[in-house]
């Protein structure tokens, strides 16, 4: 894990989940900088993403083969999940794809702790 891009990607996308939530309680469709928000958490998941998977196959990571498929999945659902909020928000264009992308703002600060967590063990 590169730590201080996961904190990056948790300043960022909680920053990005309050926005949202606001443009949702003032009944705001998502805008164009929501979805270019929604944007840079992705950039910044899909570099942690790939920098996990070369050092995964490079030997590094957890030696146990649960724990290397639960990373993997925890892997796929980071770098899928802001697209898929993007996606659904664009399908949504009322105040409640601004909650969509809220929703998936909060979510992937978690995945990456809990990719974190089973990184280190």
């Amino acid at each position: 894990m590169i730590g201080p891009l996961a904190v990056a990607i948790h300043v960022l996308s909680l920053a990005l989940a309050a926005w949202a939530f606001a443009e949702f309680f003032r009944r705001r469709e998502p805008t164009r900088p929501l979805f270019a928000g929604l944007g840079v958490v992705e950039l910044l998941v899909l570099v942690q993403v790939v920098v996990l998977v070369v050092r995964l196959a490079g030997g590094q990571g957890p030696s146990a083969g649960g724990d290397q498929v639960t990373l993997v999945g925890y892997l796929l659902t980071a770098a899928l999940l802001p697209p898929a909020g993007a996606v659904l928000a664009r399908m949504e264009p009322t105040r409640w794809g601004s909650l969509l992308i809220g929703a998936a703002a909060v979510i992937v600060p978690v995945l990456i702790l809990r990719l974190g967590q089973i990184w280190n063990g």
